[in-house]
């Protein structure tokens, strides 16, 4: 059984490693909730399956599968990925899943958030609040049990002390309102083995998880960011990046340097036709009708071993994002999926892939 500790991880000389850091794997999440996904989750099961066998060309991954859905899930990805059988509520690892760390020695722990689905975007969420404790079990590896409400698509580490992260979803009442921002902090500096925060303010434009950072910015190597930006005007998303961009401008990491940026296009604005619409009584609050506003962004990338997989949102975009990440990334293959499907069910590729840093369980 994986040991749940009761120390801290930064006193126990542990970090949140950066994305880009040598991986022993990748975890996701077989997609099946009918009120999330449309037409039976066949159009979100073939995105699923693309991504991950793509993924699975470049390092070892794993899917959590329901017993239900094990023979589908087995018939439509390749021998290379691993099945595991686990029940979930909904398939966003990024965000159920740990943030594993490591040490300098080579060991691995995992650190087990608490989740309430986005501030209560879907109920029930009790089988996801214990897909963390599942994952780091089937790994042998010891847990961090964190008194935070946080999803991992709502932290971006740079791997040497700095995390990038907004005030739209952390400070947001919907997680943790009985903690103040400074009490907040104390817990990612303990949690994560950071010293330094940089707060971001609002998220993309219509992002249902309350403004994660992995839609507007991320690391891609210490000091250089990249960044979900807008050139309308009349789009709500322009103020937003550019308040981004002004606080960017301004920060330091935790090794005193500034911090560069790199601007993304904007895919869109796109918007979800008639034929993607899921008009179900979900018994939460998922919106899936037709007209309203995706999240769309192609900030939301995966960083895997010599592998940076992207989403195609948007064929005046696509190329120029995927041109700017290959220039950010020249030791890596830079690849572009459609996803559209995976940002039907509000997110993409980043939200459903949570990587395994190497390391040795203990």
């Amino acid at each position: 059984m994986a040991e749940t500790l009761n120390s801290l991880p930064a006193a126990d000389g542990f970090r949140m490693p950066a994305e880009w850091e040598p991986h022993a794997g990748c975890w996701m999440i077989w997609p099946e909730r009918a009120d999330n996904w449309r037409a039976g989750g066949g159009p979100g099961q073939a995105a699923f399956a693309e991504v991950a066998a793509t993924i699975a060309r470049f390092e070892p991954m794993t899917m959590l599968v329901s017993a239900g859905q094990w023979a589908n899930a087995r018939a439509l990805l390749p021998p290379a990925v691993r099945l595991v059988e686990a029940g979930t509520d909904d398939a966003w690892c990024r965000d159920s899943g740990p943030s594993f760390l490591t040490d300098a020695h080579g060991r691995l722990r995992g650190v087990d958030w608490g989740f309430n689905a986005w501030g209560g975007l879907y109920a029930p969420f009790d089988r996801d609040e214990m897909v963390a404790a599942k994952v780091l079990e089937t790994e042998r590896a010891p847990r961090y049990r964190a008194p935070l409400v946080l999803e991992g698509g709502s932290i971006h580490v740079d791997g040497e002390g700095t995390v990038l992260t907004t005030e739209e979803c952390l400070l947001n009442p919907n997680r943790n309102p009985g903690l103040s921002r400074a009490e907040i902090e104390q817990h990612l500096k303990d949690y994560l083995g950071v010293s330094t925060v940089i707060w971001l303010g609002a998220g993309l434009v219509h992002d249902e998880t309350s403004g994660h950072i992995d839609n507007i910015a991320c690391f891609v190597r210490p000091g250089v960011v990249a960044l979900t930006w807008c050139d309308d005007p009349a789009d709500p998303q322009y103020a937003i990046s550019r308040d981004a961009y002004e606080r960017l401008s301004k920060a330091r990491d935790a090794r005193g340097r500034n911090i560069e940026v790199v601007k993304l296009p904007l895919p869109g604005p796109l918007f979800r036709r008639e034929d993607e619409a899921i008009e179900i009584d979900s018994g939460g609050t998922m919106s899936r009708h037709f007209g309203e506003r995706l999240g769309g962004s192609y900030v939301n990338f995966y960083i895997g071993n010599g592998l940076v997989l992207m989403p195609f949102l948007d064929p005046a975009h696509d190329e120029e994002a995927r041109a700017i990440l290959a220039g950010l990334f020249p030791d890596r293959t830079v690849i572009g999926l459609p996803t559209r499907e995976i940002l039907l069910g509000g997110g993409n590729i980043h939200c459903i892939t949570q990587q395994q840093p190497a390391g040795v369980p203990g």
